[in-house]
């Protein structure tokens, strides 16, 4: 089982288990919504989300913006209407691009089951899960651009002076963090162990290398939670570019004579410390200079944390226990799950920025302790740590 490279053909890959995103571009014309579209479709709507009334109304059933909506349909128009479908409510209505982006946005966002939403919009199951499933391949094909690492020195130098800005790192350009997606798989089935993790929950790992708005400019997911955090980054196309010299190859820091600092992420204990993955400090007795260094640390990965924790409550379906998912459209799905969590970053969503921010995304999870070290890297950590303490001598 090893990661998937690429997307260029979607149908070809979805055997595999893993789905690894580094750099894609792609591009599309916006699409205006009919303006009655949302008057009529919230007419159909029965249950509890009836009630939802007033001008946040859409708002509150999608949780994304009219104006992210209407972009969303413009992405996924030329893949989702290109092919002939008889989508219909149980009335036998035809379903527009409108009403399937939003059935499919509502399963993403929510959570809830087939047979509820169905319920809900007034469809059969199999719809919902048709519809929901065409939505995630056209975003695959379509949305990719919205998840890339910086490509210009300019846009990694912004990064950096904003992760600069949070706690005094220099130079950093990431930071790193791995969260679980659960599932209930069956326990008599021996092939299912492999999906056992450490806290005896069956589990997909997804890996995210975050910036300091919280966008995800790098995700690995698929593999068996049963892996450690140090595996599946060695494991990743993330660590093969960074261990290759294709990526954090930009313009080093000079912090004292002959002394540089090159470009890094940073992660938790649960992480290898490198050259360009530095961890924090561990063990007891640490100097004050290295306390110091983990505060600053820890402040900084923050950023990593919450945009994991934001992801998996704006995309509930990835929240909480996901009922014995299919485990090789799953990566998929968290694919596009991060997609849309940028797609609000960049349309600066004001649903996204009203929502509270926490850091807890993997309740329950103790964290994993890595003892690998490279000895450069724990050079450059303390040089580090000395200049950021001004203690480093010129």
């Amino acid at each position: 089982m090893g990661p998937i490279r690429g997307f260029k053909r979607r149908k070809k890959t979805a055997d595999k288990k893993v789905v690894d995103h580094n750099v894609f571009s792609s591009s599309l014309e916006s699409q205006l919504q009919p303006l009655d579209w949302w008057d009529d479709f919230s007419k159909r709507i029965s249950g509890p989300l009836s009630q939802s009334k007033g001008s946040r109304s859409f708002e509150s059933i999608f949780r994304i913006s009219k104006k992210t909506f209407n972009y969303i349909c413009s992405l996924v128009k030329e893949d989702m209407m290109a092919r002939q479908s008889s989508y219909t409510d149980i009335n036998g209505k035809p379903l527009s691009l409108n009403d399937q982006v939003a059935v499919a946005l509502r399963r993403l966002s929510s959570g809830e089951s087939l047979s509820v939403i169905g319920d809900t919009f007034g469809m059969n199951q199999s719809t919902v899960s048709q519809i929901t499933w065409r939505f995630v391949e056209a975003m695959e094909e379509k949305g990719l651009h919205h998840l890339t690492w910086p490509s210009t020195e300019a846009e990694m130098e912004q990064i950096k002076s904003k992760f600069e800005k949070i706690r005094g790192l220099p130079n950093c350009c990431g930071a790193i963090d791995i969260t679980h997606v659960v599932m209930t798989l069956p326990t008599m089935d021996p092939s299912n162990n492999v999906w056992l993790d450490r806290e005896k929950n069956y589990s997909m790992v997804l890996q995210a290398v975050v910036d300091p708005e919280m966008r995800l400019r790098d995700v690995i997911a698929g593999w068996p939670g049963s892996l450690s955090d140090a595996v599946v980054l060695r494991s990743s196309g993330f660590f093969r570019l960074s261990e290759e010299g294709k990526r954090l190859n930009g313009k080093k820091l000079n912090i004292s004579e002959g002394t540089e600092i090159g470009e890094y992420i940073i992660g938790d204990a649960g992480f290898p410390l490198l050259p360009w993955l530095l961890t924090p400090y561990q063990g007891k007795g640490l100097s004050d200079l290295q306390i110091e260094f983990n505060k600053r640390h820890a402040a900084t990965r923050m950023v990593a944390q919450m945009a994991l924790a934001r992801l998996k409550e704006m995309w509930r379906i990835i929240h909480g226990v996901m009922w014995m998912p299919d485990k090789n459209r799953l990566p998929r799905i968290v694919l596009v799950c991060c997609l849309l969590h940028n797609i609000l970053i960049d349309m600066e969503d004001e649903v996204f920025d009203d929502m509270s921010l926490s850091h807890h995304h993997d309740t329950g999870y103790r964290r994993q302790n890595c003892e690998y070290f490279d000895q450069s890297a724990m050079i450059m950590r303390d040089k580090l740590s000395l200049y950021i303490n001004g203690k480093l001598l010129s």
